[in-house]
């Protein structure tokens, strides 16, 4: 029974993660116009982030579409299916969620920032 639970739910993730991604695609928000030596200024500022992922994770689309409303240019790195990515979550934040922001600062310190309405209030914030 066990593995028709897991195979029930891999089965409906392989259908509603490709739907999810598409109405993204669909419905993507345009992005903050700023003069180019704004943006270059928040491009560099925006050097010290990365964003952790799933690719279809609806808090991560909620994220990402946060990004693309914000017209921020963060590293995304696909914790998911990359090994690689996985461990520096796990080694860095303490634990595999997503989406997570890596935060480091001028001294080299980073902040992990786990829960979707929190990074996305810390970019608004920050951006905005």
């Amino acid at each position: 029974m066990k593995w028709f639970i897991r195979l029930f739910f891999k089965t409906l993730r392989a259908i509603i993660g490709p739907i999810m991604l598409f109405g993204d695609w669909i419905t993507t928000p345009k992005g903050i116009q700023r003069a180019e030596a704004q943006q270059q200024q928040v491009d560099k500022d925006t050097q010290q982030l990365t964003l952790y992922e799933f690719k279809t994770c609806p808090f991560c689309i909620k994220t990402r579409r946060a990004l693309k409303r914000l017209s921020l240019n963060i590293e995304r790195r696909d914790a998911q299916h990359n090994p690689e990515h996985r461990q520096q979550l796990l080694a860095g934040g303490g634990k595999i969620k997503v989406p997570c922001l890596r935060v480091t600062d001028s001294t080299g310190a980073e902040t992990w920032m786990y829960e979707s309405d929190d990074i996305i209030k810390y970019l608004q914030q920050r951006f905005a």
